[in-house]
Protein backbone atom coordinates (compact mmCIF):
# COMPACT_ATOMS: atom_id res chain seq x y z
CA UNK A 1 0.00 0.00 0.00
CA UNK A 2 2.97 2.25 -0.52
CA UNK A 3 1.34 4.53 -3.10
CA UNK A 4 -1.63 4.53 -1.71
CA UNK A 5 -2.46 8.43 -0.88
CA UNK A 6 -6.32 8.13 0.00
CA UNK A 7 -7.00 6.72 3.48
CA UNK A 8 -10.20 5.22 2.32
CA UNK A 9 -8.18 2.78 -0.31
CA UNK A 10 -5.65 1.77 2.32
CA UNK A 11 -8.01 -2.22 1.80
CA UNK A 12 -4.78 -5.51 1.52
CA UNK A 13 -5.98 -6.55 -1.82
CA UNK A 14 -3.56 -9.24 -2.49
CA UNK A 15 -4.38 -13.11 -2.33
CA UNK A 16 -8.02 -13.88 -2.42
CA UNK A 17 -10.90 -11.43 -2.88
CA UNK A 18 -13.20 -13.79 -1.19
CA UNK A 19 -10.91 -13.60 2.13
CA UNK A 20 -13.26 -12.67 4.79
CA UNK A 21 -11.72 -9.24 6.43
CA UNK A 22 -14.66 -8.64 8.40
CA UNK A 23 -17.22 -10.95 10.51
CA UNK A 24 -19.81 -8.91 12.04
CA UNK A 25 -21.28 -10.53 15.23
CA UNK A 26 -24.75 -9.70 16.45
CA UNK A 27 -26.88 -11.52 18.96
CA UNK A 28 -29.23 -14.06 17.72
CA UNK A 29 -28.43 -14.08 14.29
CA UNK A 30 -26.09 -15.76 12.12
CA UNK A 31 -22.21 -14.14 11.40
CA UNK A 32 -22.07 -11.26 8.62
CA UNK A 33 -18.94 -12.06 6.91
CA UNK A 34 -17.67 -9.67 4.63
CA UNK A 35 -15.04 -10.52 2.48
CA UNK A 36 -12.56 -8.11 0.63
CA UNK A 37 -14.38 -8.25 -2.57
CA UNK A 38 -17.91 -7.14 -1.03
CA UNK A 39 -16.53 -4.19 1.46
CA UNK A 40 -14.16 -2.84 -1.72
CA UNK A 41 -17.38 -3.19 -3.79
CA UNK A 42 -19.84 -1.78 -1.21
CA UNK A 43 -17.05 1.39 -0.28
CA UNK A 44 -16.95 1.81 -3.89
CA UNK A 45 -20.70 1.93 -4.53
CA UNK A 46 -20.88 4.36 -1.49
CA UNK A 47 -18.70 6.58 -2.72
CA UNK A 48 -20.32 6.86 -5.91
CA UNK A 49 -24.30 7.33 -4.28
CA UNK A 50 -22.91 9.93 -2.22
CA UNK A 51 -21.60 11.99 -5.63
CA UNK A 52 -24.95 10.88 -7.23
CA UNK A 53 -26.77 12.17 -3.77
CA UNK A 54 -25.50 15.60 -4.05
CA UNK A 55 -22.65 15.22 -1.29
CA UNK A 56 -19.61 16.77 -2.58
CA UNK A 57 -16.06 16.87 -1.38
CA UNK A 58 -14.96 18.31 2.05
CA UNK A 59 -18.99 17.77 2.86
CA UNK A 60 -19.70 15.99 6.01
CA UNK A 61 -22.06 12.60 6.86
CA UNK A 62 -22.15 11.24 10.09
CA UNK A 63 -22.25 7.63 11.06
CA UNK A 64 -24.23 6.86 14.01
CA UNK A 65 -24.43 3.36 14.89
CA UNK A 66 -23.46 0.66 16.62
CA UNK A 67 -20.45 -0.94 15.36
CA UNK A 68 -21.33 -3.33 12.06
CA UNK A 69 -19.48 -4.31 8.51
CA UNK A 70 -21.67 -1.91 6.81
CA UNK A 71 -20.71 1.12 8.78
CA UNK A 72 -17.22 0.11 8.25
CA UNK A 73 -17.76 0.09 4.57
CA UNK A 74 -19.12 3.29 4.83
CA UNK A 75 -17.06 5.46 6.39
CA UNK A 76 -14.19 3.88 4.23
CA UNK A 77 -16.24 4.72 0.95
CA UNK A 78 -16.72 8.38 1.71
CA UNK A 79 -13.29 9.10 2.41
CA UNK A 80 -12.59 8.09 -1.27
CA UNK A 81 -14.84 10.52 -2.23
CA UNK A 82 -12.71 12.88 -0.36
CA UNK A 83 -16.11 13.45 1.86
CA UNK A 84 -15.61 13.58 5.53
CA UNK A 85 -17.18 11.13 8.00
CA UNK A 86 -17.68 11.89 11.62
CA UNK A 87 -18.52 8.86 13.44
CA UNK A 88 -20.49 10.01 16.45
CA UNK A 89 -20.79 9.32 19.91
CA UNK A 90 -24.32 7.74 20.03
CA UNK A 91 -23.87 7.34 23.99
CA UNK A 92 -23.84 11.20 24.05
CA UNK A 93 -27.16 12.74 25.17
CA UNK A 94 -29.17 13.42 22.54
CA UNK A 95 -28.88 17.53 22.81
CA UNK A 96 -24.84 16.46 22.46
CA UNK A 97 -25.46 14.32 19.73
CA UNK A 98 -27.67 17.40 18.14
CA UNK A 99 -24.92 19.70 19.12
CA UNK A 100 -22.02 17.49 16.78
CA UNK A 101 -24.14 17.37 14.06
CA UNK A 102 -24.70 21.11 13.98
CA UNK A 103 -20.68 21.38 14.79
CA UNK A 104 -19.48 19.66 11.91
CA UNK A 105 -22.26 20.62 9.22
CA UNK A 106 -23.50 17.38 8.54
CA UNK A 107 -25.26 16.97 5.11
CA UNK A 108 -26.25 12.85 5.68
CA UNK A 109 -26.28 10.88 8.91
CA UNK A 110 -25.56 7.13 8.46
CA UNK A 111 -27.61 5.48 11.51
CA UNK A 112 -28.91 1.98 12.44
CA UNK A 113 -32.19 1.28 13.95
CA UNK A 114 -32.17 1.37 17.04
CA UNK A 115 -30.22 5.16 17.06
CA UNK A 116 -32.68 6.49 14.59
CA UNK A 117 -34.77 8.06 17.41
CA UNK A 118 -32.18 10.06 18.83
CA UNK A 119 -32.30 12.31 15.65
CA UNK A 120 -36.17 13.02 16.31
CA UNK A 121 -36.95 16.46 16.21
CA UNK A 122 -33.60 17.56 14.47
CA UNK A 123 -33.30 19.66 11.59
CA UNK A 124 -36.28 18.71 9.18
CA UNK A 125 -34.04 18.51 5.80
CA UNK A 126 -31.43 16.58 7.57
CA UNK A 127 -30.99 13.68 5.45
CA UNK A 128 -30.96 10.17 7.21
CA UNK A 129 -29.92 6.73 5.32
CA UNK A 130 -30.94 4.02 8.01
CA UNK A 131 -29.17 0.83 8.06
CA UNK A 132 -31.59 -1.02 8.77
CA UNK A 133 -34.60 0.25 6.94
CA UNK A 134 -35.61 -0.26 3.04
CA UNK A 135 -36.54 1.90 0.35
CA UNK A 136 -35.91 5.57 0.00
CA UNK A 137 -34.42 6.31 3.76
CA UNK A 138 -32.11 2.94 3.47
CA UNK A 139 -28.79 2.89 3.40
CA UNK A 140 -29.25 0.63 0.18
CA UNK A 141 -30.95 3.86 -1.62
CA UNK A 142 -26.84 5.49 -1.12
CA UNK A 143 -25.59 2.80 -3.05
CA UNK A 144 -24.60 3.07 -6.50
CA UNK A 145 -22.77 0.42 -7.65
CA UNK A 146 -19.56 0.22 -10.05
CA UNK A 147 -15.77 1.27 -9.62
CA UNK A 148 -14.71 4.43 -7.97
CA UNK A 149 -11.25 6.33 -8.30
CA UNK A 150 -10.20 7.59 -4.79
CA UNK A 151 -9.55 10.92 -4.88
CA UNK A 152 -6.14 12.38 -4.56
CA UNK A 153 -6.22 14.37 -0.81
CA UNK A 154 -4.32 17.53 -0.53
CA UNK A 155 -1.76 17.31 2.26
CA UNK A 156 -4.11 19.46 4.78
CA UNK A 157 -7.25 17.58 3.62
CA UNK A 158 -9.03 16.36 6.60
CA UNK A 159 -9.63 12.37 6.41
CA UNK A 160 -12.61 12.37 9.02
CA UNK A 161 -13.37 13.80 12.76
CA UNK A 162 -13.55 11.95 15.60
CA UNK A 163 -15.41 13.90 18.64
CA UNK A 164 -13.61 14.04 21.57
CA UNK A 165 -16.04 12.71 24.63
CA UNK A 166 -16.51 16.27 25.94
CA UNK A 167 -16.28 15.18 29.53
CA UNK A 168 -14.77 18.77 30.46
CA UNK A 169 -16.99 20.96 28.21
CA UNK A 170 -18.48 20.21 25.06
CA UNK A 171 -16.69 17.84 22.34
CA UNK A 172 -14.31 19.03 20.04
CA UNK A 173 -13.93 17.90 16.45
CA UNK A 174 -10.36 16.62 15.58
CA UNK A 175 -9.66 16.95 12.52
CA UNK A 176 -7.46 14.04 10.72
CA UNK A 177 -5.58 13.83 7.68
CA UNK A 178 -5.01 10.96 5.56
CA UNK A 179 -1.26 10.73 5.26
CA UNK A 180 -1.19 11.25 9.59
CA UNK A 181 -3.14 8.16 9.59
CA UNK A 182 -1.56 6.04 6.32
CA UNK A 183 1.70 6.79 8.26
CA UNK A 184 0.34 5.42 11.49
CA UNK A 185 -1.19 2.23 9.02
CA UNK A 186 2.36 1.84 7.65
CA UNK A 187 4.21 2.51 11.08
CA UNK A 188 2.65 -0.48 12.66
CA UNK A 189 2.93 -2.86 9.84
CA UNK A 190 6.18 -2.63 9.93
CA UNK A 191 6.46 -3.76 13.50
CA UNK A 192 3.72 -6.70 13.71
CA UNK A 193 2.83 -9.05 11.30
CA UNK A 194 -1.53 -9.25 11.74
CA UNK A 195 -2.18 -10.57 8.50
CA UNK A 196 -2.70 -14.48 9.96
CA UNK A 197 -4.23 -13.23 13.03
CA UNK A 198 -8.21 -12.20 14.32
CA UNK A 199 -8.82 -9.62 15.81
CA UNK A 200 -11.35 -8.67 18.23
CA UNK A 201 -13.33 -5.47 18.33
CA UNK A 202 -15.24 -4.37 20.82
CA UNK A 203 -14.72 -1.07 21.25
CA UNK A 204 -16.61 1.41 19.75
CA UNK A 205 -15.39 2.46 15.87
CA UNK A 206 -16.54 6.47 17.14
CA UNK A 207 -13.12 5.90 19.16
CA UNK A 208 -9.59 6.12 18.00
CA UNK A 209 -8.81 2.79 19.72
CA UNK A 210 -10.71 0.54 17.73
CA UNK A 211 -10.88 2.62 14.41
CA UNK A 212 -7.28 2.88 14.12
CA UNK A 213 -7.26 -0.67 14.69
CA UNK A 214 -9.92 -1.77 11.94
CA UNK A 215 -8.10 0.62 9.57
CA UNK A 216 -4.51 -1.33 10.28
CA UNK A 217 -6.62 -4.96 9.81
CA UNK A 218 -8.06 -3.98 6.35
CA UNK A 219 -4.37 -2.82 5.34
CA UNK A 220 -2.49 -5.71 6.85
CA UNK A 221 -4.77 -8.66 5.39
CA UNK A 222 -6.29 -9.57 8.48
CA UNK A 223 -9.95 -10.77 9.69
CA UNK A 224 -11.08 -8.68 12.64
CA UNK A 225 -14.15 -10.00 14.54
CA UNK A 226 -16.26 -7.20 15.31
CA UNK A 227 -18.84 -7.28 18.52
CA UNK A 228 -21.77 -4.34 18.28
CA UNK A 229 -20.76 -3.03 21.50
CA UNK A 230 -18.67 -4.81 24.58
CA UNK A 231 -20.53 -7.65 26.37
CA UNK A 232 -18.68 -9.37 28.51
CA UNK A 233 -20.06 -13.00 28.13
CA UNK A 234 -20.59 -11.50 24.51
CA UNK A 235 -16.95 -11.58 23.94
CA UNK A 236 -15.74 -14.58 25.74
CA UNK A 237 -17.60 -16.49 23.54
CA UNK A 238 -16.36 -14.58 19.98
CA UNK A 239 -12.74 -15.03 21.29
CA UNK A 240 -13.60 -19.15 20.96
CA UNK A 241 -16.21 -19.65 18.35
CA UNK A 242 -13.79 -17.17 16.10
CA UNK A 243 -10.23 -18.46 17.06
CA UNK A 244 -9.63 -15.16 17.96
CA UNK A 245 -5.86 -14.27 18.18
CA UNK A 246 -5.24 -10.96 19.14
CA UNK A 247 -7.42 -8.43 21.76
CA UNK A 248 -7.34 -4.80 22.28
CA UNK A 249 -8.60 -4.43 25.78
CA UNK A 250 -9.08 -2.09 28.66
CA UNK A 251 -8.40 -2.96 32.07
CA UNK A 252 -12.39 -2.83 33.51
CA UNK A 253 -13.11 -5.14 30.25
CA UNK A 254 -10.93 -8.12 32.13
CA UNK A 255 -12.38 -7.15 35.43
CA UNK A 256 -15.86 -8.13 33.86
CA UNK A 257 -14.62 -11.18 31.78
CA UNK A 258 -13.55 -12.64 35.34
CA UNK A 259 -17.04 -12.28 36.93
CA UNK A 260 -18.53 -14.31 33.85
CA UNK A 261 -17.37 -18.04 35.05
CA UNK A 262 -20.02 -19.50 33.34
CA UNK A 263 -18.84 -18.23 30.64
CA UNK A 264 -15.09 -18.96 30.73
CA UNK A 265 -15.37 -22.73 32.05
CA UNK A 266 -16.93 -23.03 28.58
CA UNK A 267 -14.88 -21.73 26.81
CA UNK A 268 -11.73 -22.07 24.77
CA UNK A 269 -9.19 -18.83 24.88
CA UNK A 270 -6.24 -20.55 23.87
CA UNK A 271 -6.12 -18.67 20.89
CA UNK A 272 -4.95 -15.59 21.76
CA UNK A 273 -1.67 -14.51 21.24
CA UNK A 274 -1.69 -11.13 22.26
CA UNK A 275 -3.53 -8.55 24.20
CA UNK A 276 -3.22 -4.54 23.93
CA UNK A 277 -3.99 -2.79 26.53
CA UNK A 278 -4.84 0.75 26.73
CA UNK A 279 -6.80 3.74 28.72
CA UNK A 280 -5.16 2.76 32.17
CA UNK A 281 -1.70 0.42 33.31
CA UNK A 282 -1.46 -3.08 33.76
CA UNK A 283 -0.75 -3.36 37.67
CA UNK A 284 0.78 -7.14 39.23
CA UNK A 285 -2.47 -8.31 40.28
CA UNK A 286 -4.48 -7.57 37.16
CA UNK A 287 -1.21 -9.07 34.93
CA UNK A 288 -1.64 -12.08 36.77
CA UNK A 289 -5.21 -12.03 36.32
CA UNK A 290 -4.34 -11.82 32.72
CA UNK A 291 -1.51 -14.23 32.44
CA UNK A 292 -4.19 -16.70 34.11
CA UNK A 293 -6.99 -15.93 31.83
CA UNK A 294 -5.16 -15.82 28.78
CA UNK A 295 -2.44 -18.33 29.06
CA UNK A 296 -0.58 -18.40 25.48
CA UNK A 297 -1.02 -13.87 25.19
CA UNK A 298 1.75 -11.69 25.90
CA UNK A 299 0.66 -8.32 27.35
CA UNK A 300 1.03 -5.30 25.64
CA UNK A 301 0.35 -1.69 27.42
CA UNK A 302 -0.41 0.98 24.99
CA UNK A 303 -0.73 4.66 24.59
CA UNK A 304 -2.41 7.01 22.37
CA UNK A 305 -4.73 10.02 22.20
CA UNK A 306 -6.88 11.52 19.22
CA UNK A 307 -5.07 13.93 18.80
CA UNK A 308 -1.85 12.82 18.94
CA UNK A 309 -2.45 8.95 17.08
CA UNK A 310 -1.79 5.79 18.80
CA UNK A 311 2.14 5.39 17.87
CA UNK A 312 4.04 7.32 20.68
CA UNK A 313 5.93 4.39 22.29
CA UNK A 314 7.40 0.82 21.94
CA UNK A 315 10.00 -1.67 23.11
CA UNK A 316 12.82 -1.04 24.70
CA UNK A 317 16.47 -0.22 22.13
CA UNK A 318 18.16 -2.13 24.19
CA UNK A 319 16.02 -5.33 24.31
CA UNK A 320 15.13 -4.88 28.37
CA UNK A 321 11.68 -6.22 29.39
CA UNK A 322 8.96 -3.21 29.63
CA UNK A 323 8.19 -3.27 33.30
CA UNK A 324 4.64 -4.21 33.73
CA UNK A 325 2.83 -0.67 34.60
CA UNK A 326 5.07 0.55 31.78
CA UNK A 327 3.84 2.36 28.72
CA UNK A 328 6.98 1.60 27.31
CA UNK A 329 9.92 3.20 25.50
CA UNK A 330 9.64 6.25 22.79
CA UNK A 331 9.02 5.09 19.75
CA UNK A 332 12.01 5.61 17.23
CA UNK A 333 9.91 7.43 15.00
CA UNK A 334 8.10 9.67 17.73
CA UNK A 335 9.63 12.84 19.52
CA UNK A 336 8.55 13.09 23.34
CA UNK A 337 9.73 15.11 26.16
CA UNK A 338 8.27 16.19 29.72
CA UNK A 339 7.57 19.30 30.49
CA UNK A 340 6.90 21.25 34.17
CA UNK A 341 9.35 21.97 37.44
CA UNK A 342 10.23 18.04 37.79
CA UNK A 343 11.07 17.79 34.25
CA UNK A 344 12.97 15.77 32.40
CA UNK A 345 12.09 13.07 35.46
CA UNK A 346 7.99 13.75 35.56
CA UNK A 347 6.13 16.14 33.77
CA UNK A 348 3.25 16.29 31.17
CA UNK A 349 3.71 14.29 27.78
CA UNK A 350 4.47 16.38 24.55
CA UNK A 351 4.99 14.79 21.64
CA UNK A 352 5.66 15.31 17.84
CA UNK A 353 4.99 12.82 14.93
CA UNK A 354 3.32 12.55 11.49
CA UNK A 355 0.32 11.69 13.54
CA UNK A 356 -0.58 14.77 14.66
CA UNK A 357 -4.03 16.35 14.01
CA UNK A 358 -4.83 19.14 11.80
CA UNK A 359 -6.79 20.93 14.51
CA UNK A 360 -9.89 21.37 15.85
CA UNK A 361 -12.88 22.03 13.91
CA UNK A 362 -14.54 25.92 14.26
CA UNK A 363 -13.08 26.37 17.71
CA UNK A 364 -11.36 29.20 16.70
CA UNK A 365 -11.58 30.63 20.52
CA UNK A 366 -9.72 27.55 22.01
CA UNK A 367 -5.87 28.05 22.76
CA UNK A 368 -4.14 25.28 20.74
CA UNK A 369 -2.59 22.14 22.23
CA UNK A 370 0.21 22.56 19.30
CA UNK A 371 3.62 24.14 20.35
CA UNK A 372 5.43 26.54 18.28
CA UNK A 373 7.39 23.44 17.25
CA UNK A 374 5.48 21.18 16.54
CA UNK A 375 4.74 19.39 19.58
CA UNK A 376 1.31 17.81 20.90
CA UNK A 377 0.73 18.79 24.31
CA UNK A 378 -1.30 15.85 25.60
CA UNK A 379 -2.15 16.99 29.05
CA UNK A 380 -1.54 13.07 30.51
CA UNK A 381 1.46 13.42 33.25
CA UNK A 382 3.85 10.98 33.04
CA UNK A 383 7.37 9.61 35.02
CA UNK A 384 10.24 8.58 32.98
CA UNK A 385 12.75 5.52 34.89
CA UNK A 386 16.46 5.37 34.86
CA UNK A 387 16.19 2.85 31.68
CA UNK A 388 14.13 6.00 29.53
CA UNK A 389 10.44 3.84 30.19
CA UNK A 390 7.33 5.91 30.55
CA UNK A 391 4.78 5.47 33.29
CA UNK A 392 1.47 7.46 33.06
CA UNK A 393 0.21 9.34 36.06
CA UNK A 394 -3.03 10.47 35.18
CA UNK A 395 -4.14 13.25 33.45
CA UNK A 396 -3.48 17.23 34.62
CA UNK A 397 -7.05 17.65 34.33
CA UNK A 398 -7.80 14.81 36.99
CA UNK A 399 -4.75 16.13 39.53
CA UNK A 400 -6.87 17.88 42.49
CA UNK A 401 -5.40 19.50 45.71
CA UNK A 402 -5.50 18.23 48.67
CA UNK A 403 -4.36 19.99 52.19
CA UNK A 404 -2.13 22.12 49.51
CA UNK A 405 -0.67 18.95 48.24
CA UNK A 406 -1.18 17.95 44.50
CA UNK A 407 -2.41 14.44 43.85
CA UNK A 408 -2.86 12.59 40.67
CA UNK A 409 -5.46 9.42 41.22
CA UNK A 410 -3.37 7.55 38.67
CA UNK A 411 -0.21 7.76 41.27
CA UNK A 412 -2.45 6.69 43.77
CA UNK A 413 -3.81 3.86 42.06
CA UNK A 414 -1.06 2.22 41.76
CA UNK A 415 -0.14 2.14 45.00
CA UNK A 416 -3.35 0.59 45.90
CA UNK A 417 -3.41 -1.64 42.85
CA UNK A 418 -0.07 -3.22 44.49
CA UNK A 419 -2.01 -4.89 47.26
CA UNK A 420 -1.82 -8.72 46.63
CA UNK A 421 -5.69 -8.75 47.16
CA UNK A 422 -6.60 -5.37 44.66
CA UNK A 423 -6.95 -5.95 41.10
CA UNK A 424 -8.52 -2.68 40.26
CA UNK A 425 -8.49 0.93 41.89
CA UNK A 426 -10.27 4.45 41.17
CA UNK A 427 -9.16 7.32 43.28
CA UNK A 428 -11.14 10.28 43.15
CA UNK A 429 -11.66 14.10 44.77
CA UNK A 430 -14.26 14.38 47.35
CA UNK A 431 -15.49 18.13 49.07
CA UNK A 432 -13.54 18.58 52.71
CA UNK A 433 -14.63 21.34 54.81
CA UNK A 434 -10.80 21.76 55.54
CA UNK A 435 -8.87 20.24 53.13
CA UNK A 436 -10.56 21.53 50.45
CA UNK A 437 -10.50 18.06 48.68
CA UNK A 438 -10.03 14.78 49.59
CA UNK A 439 -8.92 11.55 47.59
CA UNK A 440 -11.81 8.65 48.33
CA UNK A 441 -11.28 5.32 46.66
CA UNK A 442 -13.56 2.83 45.14
CA UNK A 443 -11.89 -1.03 44.92
CA UNK A 444 -12.46 -4.00 43.25
CA UNK A 445 -10.98 -7.44 44.84
CA UNK A 446 -8.96 -9.63 43.23
CA UNK A 447 -10.95 -13.33 43.18
CA UNK A 448 -10.50 -14.43 46.48
CA UNK A 449 -9.33 -11.41 47.72
CA UNK A 450 -10.80 -9.86 51.48
CA UNK A 451 -8.74 -7.23 52.19
CA UNK A 452 -11.31 -4.45 53.79
CA UNK A 453 -11.08 -0.92 53.97
CA UNK A 454 -8.82 -0.38 56.79
CA UNK A 455 -6.03 -2.92 55.24
CA UNK A 456 -6.21 -0.25 51.94
CA UNK A 457 -6.27 2.72 53.97
CA UNK A 458 -3.10 0.64 55.85
CA UNK A 459 -1.41 0.00 52.14
CA UNK A 460 -2.02 3.35 51.48
CA UNK A 461 -0.24 4.80 54.38
CA UNK A 462 2.45 2.23 54.50
CA UNK A 463 3.40 3.06 50.88
CA UNK A 464 3.07 6.28 49.99
CA UNK A 465 3.02 9.68 51.56
CA UNK A 466 -0.21 10.26 53.92
CA UNK A 467 -1.88 13.00 52.22
CA UNK A 468 -2.36 10.32 49.34
CA UNK A 469 -4.04 7.59 51.34
CA UNK A 470 -7.92 7.45 50.59
CA UNK A 471 -9.65 8.89 53.44
CA UNK A 472 -12.85 6.62 52.39
CA UNK A 473 -12.78 2.85 50.86
CA UNK A 474 -15.79 1.46 48.93
CA UNK A 475 -16.03 -2.35 47.41
CA UNK A 476 -17.52 -2.83 43.87
CA UNK A 477 -17.92 -6.07 41.74
CA UNK A 478 -16.76 -3.75 38.42
CA UNK A 479 -15.85 0.05 38.05
CA UNK A 480 -18.18 1.68 35.61
CA UNK A 481 -17.48 2.59 32.28
CA UNK A 482 -17.40 5.70 30.23
CA UNK A 483 -18.92 5.57 26.71
CA UNK A 484 -15.28 4.77 25.69
CA UNK A 485 -14.80 2.31 27.80
CA UNK A 486 -12.58 4.17 30.49
CA UNK A 487 -13.55 4.77 33.87
CA UNK A 488 -16.30 6.87 34.59
CA UNK A 489 -14.49 9.17 37.00
CA UNK A 490 -17.56 11.13 37.12
CA UNK A 491 -20.30 8.41 38.17
CA UNK A 492 -17.68 7.44 40.42
CA UNK A 493 -17.19 11.08 41.87
CA UNK A 494 -20.76 11.98 41.99
CA UNK A 495 -21.88 7.98 44.00
CA UNK A 496 -19.05 9.21 46.74
CA UNK A 497 -20.55 12.40 46.93
CA UNK A 498 -23.85 10.68 47.56
CA UNK A 499 -22.66 7.79 49.89
CA UNK A 500 -21.08 10.66 52.13
CA UNK A 501 -24.21 12.54 52.01
CA UNK A 502 -26.09 9.98 53.27
CA UNK A 503 -23.88 8.62 55.63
Amino acid sequence: MTAVTNLGALVDRSGDPERPVIIGVRSGAEPDVMSRARLDAQADAFARGLLRGGIRRGDRIAILSANRPEALAALLGAMRAGVVPVPVNHKFPPATIAQVLGDCGARLVLCDGPRRALLDGLAPDLRVADLDADGAEGFAAWLDPGPFAPVEPAPDEAALFLYTSGSTGRPKGVRLSHASHLWVVRTRMAETDLSADRVLIAAPLYHMNALALALLVCAAGATMVLLPQFEARAYIEAISRHRCTWLTAVPPMIAMMLREREALRAADLGSVRAVRMGSAPVNEALAHQIRALLPNARILNAYGTTEGGPVVFAGHPAGLPTPVNAVGYPHPAVSVRLVGPEAPEAGVLQMRSPAIMLGYHNRPELRTPITPDGYYDTGDVFRRDADGFHYVLGRTDDMFVSGGENIFPGEVELVLESHPDVLQASVVPVEDAIKGTKPVAFVVRRPGGTVDEAGVKAHALAHAPAYQHPRRVWFLDALPLASTNKIDRNALRARAEAMLGSA
